[in-house]
């Protein structure tokens, strides 16, 4: 089956098997090269018919932004946002005003835009597939053609592209979609934690992939990257037998987190809203490890009051009654701005005014947030732990603490900076307890662009650098005997979840979908067999040697 001219190589991103023959995304609408002249007094028409458009977009990407949950959600409310933006309707409108139709007009400012965002790097350049997508949605509007999109199958099928918008990802049936492939995309891109998400094996970075024709069957291996195309219908059927097999196993796990020996690890889910916490009270997560509270500011030209937030923390803590909660304060800024906060024009965002940083651009909005967790956690009984995101030094855990403890909430921080790793044992002689954020770690640990396809290598969490920041917080919170997780993508790998858990971490908090499979690998390994690995990971030189030296010794 593995003969070389016949396989690829990508990014593992979503464990598990998938066999059909591919499909592609719907062809875009034509974008024209230059748009046609309007006349005076047809252009303010023109105008109206542009703004008509986006409104229909918008309200159609949030239309399905609330039948979705989770990160899926999110992307989609992040989309609709964009097609509201102020400065892009501002630059459509001003060039149909100079005499542009609508169709141009629109494409002229989105790649204007679109220049700045590359220009920018770091998060903000993904925006720009996020643009090129509300460009062609609102070009179809305007043209009266279908939305573009997928078309989902009729049987299930692999889908290839060279990149997905985060809005066509959120929509993917996983019952049909049984495998997804892009060219373009890195371990900790939207695609990929939608695809996660989702349950859908995933490979992204994938060199050659674009040759391959519609219709070509092919096998997709989430777990090593692989892609073989024209496999032996044989072979592959009986691949995907055992993978069948390995997940009907998998999802007989009931908890609670423990190794094979009944070392305990909690295994908690990452949520972002009520609906996303009722689904994952179905699971067997222990309680949630990553409560993201963005989603109720980021649709807002005004910040949401402490009641309104508080309505919203009270869901989720209600649909954990008695269990462990840990909610993250705002993490805007960057790729998420916040239309109130008043953040500053920056060059790379990604290193700029984002996290707990927020609070120097606009003043109370910390405060104002902890207030509603304090008022949710009085009327639902709950105790949640709080933790900041972007924390880099000494001091801004210690003010951080402060706050908190003052509304009697206990106080943690992501460690997600270099620095906070470094100085993981300083920061707990002021917290309760850390959390890894292992996609902005490995960012800013390897200086690479998490979102870039060229560095997906760099990014990948099985960096041996970034493994070696992670053991560092660890062994810190276990020399002051205080809880250290992880909440990153890297939670959701199982075979990495071993390898973290051998370094003494003490929690685990993944996408809901990914908690059985978790859950059940840890199971089936006992915790010196986990403490092996976790140092032959540690001694290999690069991801690829550390992923086959965990496998060697947990397989």
């Amino acid at each position: 089956m593995e003969q070389s001219a016949s396989v690829l190589y990508g990014t593992p991103v979503v464990p598990g098997i998938g066999y059909g023959p591919v499909i592609r995304p719907v062809a875009r609408p034509v974008v024209p090269a230059q748009g046609a002249s309007i006349p005076d007094t047809a252009r303010e028409a023109e105008v109206g018919r542009f703004e008509d458009a986006a409104k229909v977009v918008a309200e159609r990407l949030r239309a399905r932004a609330s039948r979705a949950s989770g990160a899926a959600a999110e992307v989609l409310q992040a989309t609709a946002v964009l097609v509201e933006d102020r400065a892009w309707r501002g630059a459509t409108a001003t060039k149909i005003r100079s005499g542009s139709d609508a169709v141009g007009a629109t494409v002229a400012a989105t790649d204007q835009f679109a220049a700045l965002f590359e220009k920018m790097g770091g998060l903000q350049s993904e925006r720009v597939t996020d643009l090129l997508d509300i460009r062609d949605r609102v070009i179809a509007e305007l043209q009266g053609a279908p939305e573009p999109g997928l078309e989902m199958p009729d049987s299930p099928s692999v889908l290839l592209a060279a990149d997905l918008a985060p809005a066509d990802t959120a929509g993917l049936d996983p019952s049909v979609v049984v495998a997804l492939a892009t060219s373009l995309g890195g371990p900790t891109s939207h695609t990929a934690i939608i695809a996660r998400q989702l349950g859908i094996p995933c490979v992204v970075a994938v060199a050659g992939l674009d040759d391959i024709p519609a219709g070509t069957e092919v096998l997709v291996d989430g777990a090593t990257g692989r892609i073989v195309i024209s496999p032996d219908s044989a072979e592959a059927a009986a691949e995907v037998d055992r993978d069948r097999v390995e997940r009907e196993r998998v999802a007989g796990w009931s908890g609670p987190g423990a190794t094979a020996d009944g070392h305990p690890v909690e295994i908690l889910a990452n949520v972002q809203d009520g609906s996303g916490a009722r689904a994952a009270r179905r699971t067997p997560a222990q309680g949630v490890g990553l409560f993201r509270t963005e989603l109720c500011f980021l649709d807002r030209d005004t910040e949401p009051t402490v009641d309104e937030q508080a309505d919203i923390y009270a869901e989720v803590f209600e649909a954990f009654e008695g269990r462990k909660v840990v909610l993250r304060t705002l993490d805007a800024g960057s790729d998420k701005p916040l239309r109130f906060a008043n953040h500053p024009d920056e060059h790379n965002p990604a290193l700029g005014v984002r996290g707990i940083r927020i609070t120097t651009t606009a003043p109370g909005v910390l405060d104002r947030q902890l207030d509603a967790v304090a008022a949710a956690a009085s009327r639902t009984g709950a105790t949640p732990w709080v933790m900041a995101p972007m924390v880099a030094t000494v001091s801004e855990a210690a003010d951080f603490a402060a706050r908190v403890r003052e509304r009697g909430l206990s106080p943690g921080v992501m460690i997600e900076v270099p620095s906070a790793a470094l100085l993981a044992d300083r920061l707990l002689e002021h917290l309760d307890f850390l959390s890894i954020g292992t996609n902005d770690l490995a960012q800013y640990t390897m200086a690479a662009d998490r979102m870039s396809p060229q560095l997906a290598a760099l990014t990948d969490p099985w960096q041996p650098a970034v493994l070696a920041l992670v053991a560092r917080a660890a062994q810190a919170g276990a020399a002051a005997s205080k809880p250290v997780g992880v909440c990153g993508e890297a939670a959701a790998d199982p075979l990495l979840a071993c390898v973290l858990t051998g370094m003494g971490v003490t929690s685990l908090s993944c996408a809901a979908s990914a908690v059985t499979g978790v859950g059940a690998r840890l199971s089936s390994v006992p915790m010196d067999r986990c403490r092996e690995a976790s140092e032959a990971v540690l001694a290999s030189d690069d991801p690829v040697a550390a992923r086959a030296a965990a496998a060697k010794l947990l397989d």
